[in-house]
């Protein structure tokens, strides 16, 4: 059975900082390109940024330069650097494959900015 987890979420103020990891389970990804996905209250999920296998990174515009996606194939294991953080990236934030795959979905970690 295959199992996200996703872990490092909380309640930070503007400008703060939170790192977010997802690991993976019943097997391995390192061929695979993952992603960071959030959803917002009232909102559509929405795919943050995105790691191919060979490192190279992409991010929506929002948050480019203040989030950074890394990956360590080892620990089958993805995560979610997120610096200069605003109320607008108030979100249940995720970890699945790109494209996803729905039987991926975890339960997410809840990510709380206060201004």
């Amino acid at each position: 059975q295959v199992q996200l987890v996703e872990s490092g979420g909380g309640s930070v103020q503007t400008g703060g900082s939170l790192r977010l990891s997802c690991a993976a389970f019943g097997r391995q990804f390192s061929g695979h390109a993952m992603g960071w996905y959030r959803q917002a209250p009232g909102k559509q999920r929405e795919l943050v940024g995105d790691i191919a296998s060979s490192g190279s990174t992409n991010y929506v515009d929002s948050v480019k330069g203040r989030f950074t996606i890394s990956r360590d194939n080892a620990k089958n294991s993805v995560y979610l650097q997120m610096n200069s953080l605003k109320p607008e990236d108030t979100a249940i934030y995720y970890c699945n494959t790109v494209p996803s795959i729905q039987l991926y979905w975890g339960q997410g970690t809840q990510v709380t900015v206060s201004s």
